[in-house]
């Protein structure tokens, strides 16, 4: 017992450096930023810089239509990425090795480039507005840019790889036999599937929807670049406190209150999961 103790203690040893930098590199941060909500210019506890978030309607509201628009940009993601994971899943290997690499190809390019190119696609001289002029569909060009549609466009794109790989790597477990036990009790293919396969998929479709979710609530580069100052999100308006006012309390506030709601969600989410697995 001695020695696995002292063992113990050897291997706390290691870990310590590691422990004390991810101290002060990510929680320290979110402590002081936390503590400067409820600190008064005069230099004491204060909680007006909350009250203030009730007394001004546009923090609720910003933080409404954020929370808006991730759900939108989340179920966006779920329509095309549910079906491209199971498309995926009944290719050869190599297809799958090639249409996973289109996936992860994103990847390798910058956030900011790929969204200067959705404006390269969706402007009013872009692709996508000469192709539906030349094919008739449109006589003006179609206003994809600087609104919420083109938001969730970038969102989406951004995002998807984050739900493809873990729902295709779920999707790519389940036992083949499963659903042919099924089919051999003469269950049609939809029933299969409605009853089957996609009940097996459900936690690693909840698992990657709320990834989606939770990093679409703090984006910042695509709503600022495809929205164009239209589109208010949480991101935006807590650069404007605090390179442009600045006013680092409030935006502190509004963090927290982000980062409350934030937690709250995944909560639920662990609450409803429990309840399932059970």
């Amino acid at each position: 017992m001695a020695a696995i103790l002292a063992e113990r203690r050897h291997g706390f040893g290691f870990v310590t450096p590691l422990l004390v930098v991810m101290l002060a590199a990510f929680n320290l941060p979110i402590l002081y930023m936390l503590a400067l909500g409820f600190w008064s210019k005069q230099g004491g506890f204060t909680t007006e810089h909350y009250a203030a978030l009730l007394d001004a309607p546009i923090y609720l509201r910003v933080l409404a239509n954020t929370l808006r628009v991730s759900v939108v940009a989340m179920l966006v993601n779920i329509a095309i990425g549910y079906p491209l994971a199971y498309w995926m899943r009944g290719l050869s290997p190599r297809a799958q090795f090639i249409a996973l690499a289109c996936v992860i190809t994103p990847f390798w390019i910058s956030v900011l480039v790929r969204t200067y190119a959705w404006i390269v696609v969706l402007g009013n001289n872009g692709m996508v507005n000469r192709l539906l002029q030349w094919t008739g569909l449109t006589d003006s060009p179609v206003s994809f840019l600087y609104n919420e549609l083109g938001v969730m466009i970038g969102m989406a794109n951004v995002l998807l790889p984050f739900l493809v790989l873990p729902l295709f790597a779920a999707m790519l477990r389940i036992d083949d036999r499963l659903m042919q036990a099924a089919a051999s009790m003469g269950a049609p293919p939809s029933t299969i599937f409605l009853k089957v396969f996609l009940p097996l998929t459900l936690p690693a479709l909840a698992s990657g929807a709320l990834l989606v979710f939770i990093l679409c609530l703090g984006f910042y580069v695509t709503p600022a670049i495809l929205g164009g100052g239209k589109v208010p999100m949480i991101s935006n308006l807590l650069d404007f406190l605090i390179n442009q006012i600045p006013r680092w309390e409030q935006a502190s506030a509004l963090s927290t209150l982000l980062l409350i709601v934030t937690l709250l969600i995944f909560a639920a989410y662990r609450a409803l999961d429990r309840k399932v697995g059970a």
